[in-house]
């Protein structure tokens, strides 16, 4: 019991310190603003599976925590916190949902209102009104174009997670898991 609880820790410490790298990188790699926080969400797939939701979530809550003193781009740490970090987590209870339709609809809609508030936060916490001059110079219509964008990639990055999942689990779990006991 006392080693697989060490373990346990010792897995979850890890992730973190990957999570936290990823974060760190960002702001040395702007062009990464959403690529190294997702992944750094999708390695908490990891602990899902083997320790459950709760050892998942204390290590998106140490990410994240983390990521808002530690990360350069306060963008990405708050894209994490409020939806690249969470949403591998919570994948699943959505997809338990029996009617496609209506499981789509409210992962769509969970994006949605993460992305909205997170650049509300963006913007008026963290002063970057940059983002609402340079969307301005494009137009009118532009944050309805950049949202549309953005449902498509997270149309994407939902298949691309469940690919990793199922990857996860019928190669890689054994060997993983195996190397590190």
């Amino acid at each position: 019991m006392k080693k697989r609880l060490s373990f346990k820790i010792a897995l979850c410490g890890i992730i973190t310190a990957i999570g936290i790298f990823l974060m760190f990188f960002t702001g040395i790699m702007p062009l990464m603003t959403y690529a190294l926080p997702a992944l750094a969400g999708a390695l908490t797939i990891i602990l899902v599976i083997e320790f459950g939701v709760k050892w998942a979530f204390m290590t998106y809550f140490s990410i994240g925590l983390l990521s808002l003193f530690l990360a350069a781009d306060k963008e990405s740490a708050v894209l994490f916190v409020l939806f690249l970090g969470y949403y591998p987590i919570i994948k699943s209870f959505y997809e338990k949902i029996k009617l496609r339709a209506l499981e789509w609809f409210l992962k769509i809609a969970s994006f949605n209102l993460s992305i909205i508030v997170a650049y509300i936060i963006i913007i008026n916490v963290f002063g970057m009104n940059e983002i609402l001059n340079e969307m301005n110079d494009f137009g009118r219509y532009t944050i309805y174009v950049l949202l549309g964008m953005g449902n498509f990639a997270f149309i994407v990055y939902d298949i691309a997670l469940s690919r990793a999942i199922s990857a996860y689990i019928n190669s890689l779990r054994v060997k993983f898991i195996n190397k590190l006991k």
